[in-house]
């Protein structure tokens, strides 16, 4: 009987343990990073927009992926309407906006190519994004903490510190393969460049052997009439 009622008590530790840990893990907030890709075709701009809070933070990375020139001209707008950051024909940027409450405009322009398209890599990271719940409404939840040696608070500044490192990979990651892609784009042009201009080379190289081999035969041809 003691022994059932010892086993009782140790899984109870256990269910508050794990119950614990799901309510941690269900307070935390989701990663608010995206990414976009797009074309922007000849003599067009193209705007986005991006509702921000108060004492928030928006940081915006572009790269021109392809198009002749990658270069782009780019804006970003308060939602007074005041130019914050503006680029004029460059390939790629990152641009950090310490935000207010409203709707903040940026801005692909490609109005100055007639001819050619690009393709445009972005990335939104936005930070203290938090809805207005208390941050420590969760501890409402919690029972029996003192049964634990490590703290719910430590084990919450470690999943943070992870799923912080975790972010930071996959936006690493994502901006390696946007300069991947515009690096293959890029060889991509080259290759085909270059074989283009050979060809064009061997056909005219065709053409002045053709004309060497006629003008030879042509000093060497006697045209004039015999009589007999």
């Amino acid at each position: 009987m003691e022994l059932s009622r010892r086993i009782l008590k140790v899984l109870s530790v256990f269910v508050a343990l794990f119950s614990d840990s799901f309510v941690v893990l269900a307070g935390f907030s989701q990663s608010m990073d995206s990414d976009f890709t797009f074309t922007l075709p000849p003599g067009r701009k193209e705007c986005f927009y991006q509702t921000m809070k108060k004492d928030a933070s928006l940081e915006i990375e572009y790269q021109v992926l392809d198009g002749a020139g990658l270069d782009v001209d780019f804006i970003i707008s308060s939602p007074s309407g005041q130019v914050l950051y503006s680029d004029y024909r460059k390939s790629d940027g990152v641009h950090t906006v310490e935000t207010e409450d409203g709707d903040y405009m940026f801005c692909f322009d490609n109005t100055f190519s007639s001819v050619s398209e690009k393709l445009i890599f972005f990335e939104l990271i936005l930070d203290n994004m938090d809805t207005d719940e208390d941050p420590d409404d969760w501890k409402e939840y919690v029972h029996g903490t003192d049964i634990l040696d490590m703290k719910l608070e430590d084990i919450m500044d470690a999943i943070n510190n992870v799923k912080a490192r975790l972010g930071k990979s996959v936006q690493i990651q994502t901006v390696l393969r946007a300069f991947e892609a515009r690096d293959r784009n890029l060889q991509e042009s080259n290759f085909d460049r270059v074989n283009f201009w050979s060809v064009i080379n061997l056909i005219v190289m065709m053409l002045v052997s053709a004309v060497q081999v006629y003008l030879v035969r042509s000093l060497f041809d006697d045209k004039r009439k015999i009589r007999t």
